[in-house]
């Protein structure tokens, strides 16, 4: 059924779309599944490439029988399983794949925070490979950086503001996008085929700019009063 747990024939299923060459939104259909069912299945079990239904069903029921893991201690490797989905995920998004290492990293650690010399040592990668995707989520305003001062060494921090940052950049790109497509519009006449498209193209993005700015306000007022709440 339509949001229940996945049958092993629903992953074949999801293995021969892909080898049909459908798109995870035509299998989810197929399947009368939410998109994001198929998506997080096959990000979590290969990827479009590499998933095969047998081999997904097996790890699924692996992981189900996996005993939790007793208190104060956590099961590694469903640790790293996570890790491995969640950056499955970013890469989807478009990060890089050591980007996307980073930002798990930064995520998963309980500190939420990290120097890059300790992203170095986690990841067994080079400097250089740390502080190039260092820059690519300090562009995207995806992590903020800290001074600490007993080591005289910079933290990268994933936290709250971090998201609304992230997010309310991308709403001022949407933003910038809808001002240069209605530039455009304006130009090649809003007549003309072009135009009108980039017509429409301004207004979509200046709108879902508007909305992703309204929701980003909403969810701050509705977090701060939480942690007002929980210190109270």
């Amino acid at each position: 059924m339509p949001g229940g747990r996945l049958t092993q024939q629903d992953r074949r299923q999801i293995a021969e779309g892909l080898a049909e060459g459908l798109t995870q939104t035509e299998i989810a259909a197929r399947l009368n599944r939410p998109l994001s069912t198929v998506t997080r299945e096959v990000a979590r079990n290969g990827g479009p490439d590499g998933y095969q239904a047998d081999q997904a069903h097996q790890a699924t029921r692996d992981r189900a029988r996996r005993r939790p893991a007793a208190s104060g201690t956590r099961d590694r490797k469903a640790v790293t399983d996570l890790e491995e989905e969640f950056i499955a995920v970013m890469i989807g998004t478009g990060l890089s794949r050591m980007t996307a290492r980073v930002l798990a990293s930064l995520y998963l650690t309980d500190s939420g925070s990290l120097t890059a010399a300790e992203l170095t040592r986690r990841l067994q990668v080079s400097p250089a490979s740390v502080s190039k995707a260092i820059g690519e989520l300090e562009r995207q305003e995806l992590i903020r950086r800290d001074r600490d001062p007993r080591r005289r060494r910079d933290r990268y921090v994933i936290d709250a503001e971090a998201w609304f940052r992230g997010w309310t950049a991308s709403a001022r790109q949407n933003a910038l996008l809808a001002d240069v497509a209605r530039q455009g519009a304006a130009m090649l006449g809003a007549a003309s085929p072009a135009g009108t498209r980039l017509q429409d193209i301004g207004d979509f993005f200046d709108h879902v700019g508007h909305a992703m700015l309204q929701a980003a306000e909403e969810w701050r007022q509705a977090y701060a009063a939480k942690q007002a709440s929980g210190r109270g």
